[in-house]
């Protein structure tokens, strides 16, 4: 099933005015079948998947690239790092829009020598997995409605198990397509085996390769919360120092997001610990083998998988919103938090606090109120995003809001 992509508009008109795009995110995210999807009609396709085209750029960049066609999609791009500087003098001899369509499941911009070379030239487009949005066919505009404070969406009935289903099936293409969550369960288990047999030894030397999938689990079990490094490192071959690098990894190949605290220099009393989310709830509960029952029994741990659903669902719609937004979480050293903070581009605020319940009370509402009084002037509104079915006022801007809201209209 080929599923809308709402970035789609946003990479046609960056082909329209700039040399070099690069199309990037997790393996198995859908990069391809999008790049094959806007320039099927006028690009020629080239996977460095193939060990042939591989061994042929690495042999001899420069004169791989200039023999290219004049429109290209390179697929896998992060393989093969060292045409970067040739994609370089080829686009400034002779610079016209769209020349390369890239695709990469490494965050390139990790290599500074290599985001260098391209800098004015080339335009980094985010392909995560599928939003809910994607997934059900129709764009709610949830960030747009709760930064203009127009969000107003009734249902006919709270989701219930449903979000439970939602949760472990994930956005990957692929397993959405399998019957059954023991299918899918076994397409993570070989995606996991791809990722660290060929993209993360591939993408950087370690010396623990095989004690990354731990690592991982680890980091899968602690979704949703404060870095603690010394606790994920327990019992490993390696050191913190080593445990960092390891996570940094991860992040830079689109497995693991490291939410960045909210913080000032006019309080001092704020936690500056970032907060770690899976990329994706399917590959989560995958690594934490959790399924259905278990999330229905073990509230506690559903809680912080459904504060990384909400997570994911939030940055994937900031893909294709029109601001750049940021993302933060907040968290003082009285408890206060607010799970997820966005700032807009002229600098305004909104707060989220997710709540795994079917209620609201106004004293959910804490952390947020106490955000608002310290910044008056930029706080647009706090949002309780929870399993209800109306969105309810709690007064001065703030509002709980259903959770399918994030991916449907107002049914009534």
């Amino acid at each position: 099933m080929l599923y809308p992509r709402f970035i789609k508009p946003q990479l046609k008109d960056a082909l329209k005015d700039t040399p070099v795009i690069l199309l990037h995110g997790p393996r198995q995210s859908g990069k391809t079948t999008l790049a094959l999807d806007v320039g099927s009609n006028k690009y020629n396709y080239i996977t460095f998947d193939d060990e042939a085209e591989l061994a042929a750029a690495k042999r001899d960049p420069k004169g791989y690239i200039e023999d290219l066609p004049p429109y290209c999609i390179l697929d896998e791009i992060q393989r093969v790092p060292e045409i970067f500087p040739s994609i370089k003098l080829v686009v400034d001899r002779d610079r016209y829009p769209g020349r390369f369509l890239l695709t990469g499941s490494a965050n390139i911009l990790a290599i500074p020598r290599l985001s260098e070379s391209l800098a004015g030239r080339m335009e980094i487009i985010n392909l995560r997995p599928l939003a809910q949005t994607e997934i059900e066919g129709v764009n709610s505009l949830f960030l747009q409605n709760i930064f203009n404070g127009k969000i107003k969406a009734n249902f006919k009935k709270r989701l219930g198990d449903q979000l439970f289903d939602r949760l472990v099936a994930g956005g990957f293409p692929e397993p959405l397509t399998r019957d059954n969550q023991k299918r899918r369960r076994a397409w993570y288990n070989n995606y996991l085996n791809v990722m660290v047999q060929k993209d993360i030894t591939e993408f950087s030397n370690i010396q623990y390769g095989e004690e990354i999938p731990t690592l991982l689990k680890r980091l899968a079990n602690n979704t949703a919360n404060l870095v603690n490094v010394a606790e994920l490192n327990k019992g490993l071959s390696f050191d913190a120092k080593t445990a960092k690098k390891y996570i940094h990894i991860l992040t830079q190949l689109f497995l693991v997001d490291a939410l960045p605290p909210w913080y000032t220099n006019r309080n001092k009393r704020l936690i500056k610990t970032p907060k770690i989310h899976l990329c994706d709830t399917g590959l989560l509960c995958a690594l934490s083998a959790l399924s259905k029952k278990h999330l229905i029994k073990d509230r506690a741990t559903t809680g912080h998988v459904v504060e990384s659903f909400i997570y994911n669902e939030l940055i994937k719609q900031a893909d294709w919103h029109d601001d750049d937004l940021q993302f933060f979480h907040y968290k003082d050293r009285d408890a206060n938090e607010v799970d997820i903070v966005i700032q807009n581009d002229a600098g305004e605020l909104i707060g989220i606090e997710v709540k795994l319940a079917a209620s609201v009370n106004d004293s959910d509402f804490k952390g947020l109120r106490l955000f608002q009084k310290q910044h008056p002037t930029r706080f647009l509104g706090g949002y309780i995003l929870y399993d209800g079915e109306r969105t309810l006022p709690y007064g001065n801007g703030f509002k709980a809001i259903p959770i399918q809201a994030l991916w449907k209209k107002s049914q009534k």
